[in-house]
């Protein structure tokens, strides 16, 4: 399309969730109490995993990260998501866009990384307990650890370095509440048939590889404790790994369905409604699921809380 005689657009404007006022401040209240929520679940999580030395094993370790990578994750889309609720007016800037779109893919291909090394510590965890010393040393651990975080912002890299040449001349609203990229490419006057087949087989590769690799270390799991000869050893040992499988099921489940698929397919409200899965309710999730359902994360709670309160009460008598 020729561009040469057409206002370049500079900014974009979030049509978020439209609705009546009170509607979309019920929305605002619902978004903001499960935001921070899951910023005080996932810090929480990595503050009793520093504090407790029992904690810093590869398993802990890499719940740490995905607490970490969380807190992120959900604020590069959320604080957009809250402001759409209160004004019908919300903008940024096409480089804001740009940068945003590259953060949020960055750290969604971190976690997809990320959640299929956990799967793997658990495989040589029950599978290969005798070996697990030395396959899951901390150097090894640390190398997983870094290895997600490079490959996730690697990833996604290509498609954003296309999506900031690309032309936008209007309209400026994007059907969305954060820069996705189905939205970006609706709004663009360029030819954007590469950047989208790019990014889609990026997103989908990405995306399945990790899937793949989490489901074949959960197969041969399950392999393992069928063979185990007590129903209390099955039992124990499956609820290792229930946190982190239930985590895996309701993450690949909405991500799969939003981002492996033609973009033709694309469906915006859908999209906006399968975005508030994982963009706002996952990262909640997570620490809940960590805390409610692990011995190991409740009893280093009540250790610190209690280490907390001596100290405290130990000051107060000295005052």
């Amino acid at each position: 399309m020729n561009v040469a005689n057409q206002t370049r657009v500079t900014e974009f404007i979030f049509m978020g969730f439209s609705g009546v006022l009170y509607l979309r401040l019920a929305l605002f209240v619902m978004f903001l109490t499960v935001y921070l929520l899951s910023l005080m679940g996932n810090t929480l999580i990595i503050f009793i995993i520093l504090m407790d030395s029992t904690l810093q094993t590869p398993m802990y370790i890499f719940l740490g990260n995905l607490s970490f990578l969380e807190i992120w994750y959900t604020t590069a889309t959320v604080p957009k998501l809250l402001a759409t609720c209160l004004s019908q007016v919300v903008t940024i800037s096409v480089a804001g866009c740009i940068t945003q779109y590259y953060f949020f893919f960055s750290m969604g291909a971190t976690e997809c990384i990320l959640l299929a090394v956990m799967a793997y510590d658990r495989y040589v965890a029950i599978c290969s307990p005798l070996r697990y010393a030395f396959l899951m040393s901390l150097q090894v651990c640390l190398r997983f650890s870094a290895g997600s975080w490079i490959g996730g912002f690697i990833a996604p890299l290509l498609p954003t370095i296309l999506i900031s040449y690309l032309n936008f001349c209007g309209p400026q609203k994007i059907n969305h509440f954060f820069c996705d990229s189905d939205p970006i490419f609706k709004l663009s006057c360029s030819d954007t048939f590469l950047v989208e087949a790019l990014g889609y087989t990026c997103s989908s590769v990405v995306i399945l590889s990790s899937f793949l690799l989490t489901m074949s270390s959960y197969g041969n799991i399950v392999v393992t404790i069928i063979k185990l000869s007590s129903r209390e050893a099955r039992k124990k040992t499956f609820s290792t790994c229930a946190s982190h499988l239930t985590v895996v099921t309701i993450y690949y489940g909405t991500i799969i369905f939003a981002y492996v698929r033609p973009p033709a397919k694309y469906n915006f409200t859908m999209g906006k409604v399968i975005s508030v899965f994982y963009c706002v309710v996952t990262p909640l999730v997570n620490p809940l699921v960590y805390t409610l359902r692990n011995k190991d994360v409740k009893k280093a709670f009540r250790k610190v809380l209690a280490q907390k309160r001596l100290l405290l009460a130990r000051h107060m008598q000295n005052i």
